[in-house]
């Protein structure tokens, strides 16, 4: 399939390069940093025994508390059996415990353990130096500004999506 550039437009195409000036070079980057983060944070959570899956889950329960599984999923981003092992990786680790819904005996809530806190926070001790070094060609202000932008992406005044 062929698509033509309107008349009197200069096609920009996605190259995944620096300097890319098509309408994708912003995903693309995206990606690439993301990726890039990703790697860092993994490093930093490997000698703790836990993966960023297990990690974003240990986030939300920080964060809302007890939480059900099937709430657990969709703040994750992931399925219904992902989060059923990602929760057994927790438990198996003691990080977690499932416990019962009162009103719902097919629901099952998910608690983060005092040993999953303690982990919660060695982790941040752990990224804190390699993050350091993530941003550390950014000149200063720059990785404070980088957040503050990426933030204004992620969560548009309005909610729009």
């Amino acid at each position: 399939m062929t698509t033509d550039a309107p008349r009197g437009t200069t096609a920009s195409r996605a190259t995944d390069r620096p300097g890319d000036t098509s309408p994708f070079a912003l995903g693309l980057l995206l990606r690439k940093a993301h990726w890039r983060v990703a790697a860092v944070m993994a490093e930093a959570l490997r000698p703790l025994g836990i993966e960023l899956r297990h990690f974003a889950v240990l986030i939300v329960l920080i964060d809302r508390g007890s939480t059900v599984q099937r709430d657990l999923a969709a703040a994750t981003g992931s399925d219904k059996a992902g989060i059923m092992r990602i929760v057994d990786d927790l438990e198996r680790k003691g990080l977690a415990v499932r416990k019962s819904v009162p009103g719902d005996r097919r629901a099952r809530a998910v608690e983060i353990t005092p040993q999953g806190v303690e982990l919660f926070d060695a982790a941040h001790v752990a990224a804190e130096p390699l993050v350091e070094r993530l941003v550390a060609e950014l000149g200063p202000g720059e990785p404070e500004r980088l957040k503050d932008l990426l933030t204004r992406l992620a969560y548009p005044v309005g909610g729009e999506e």
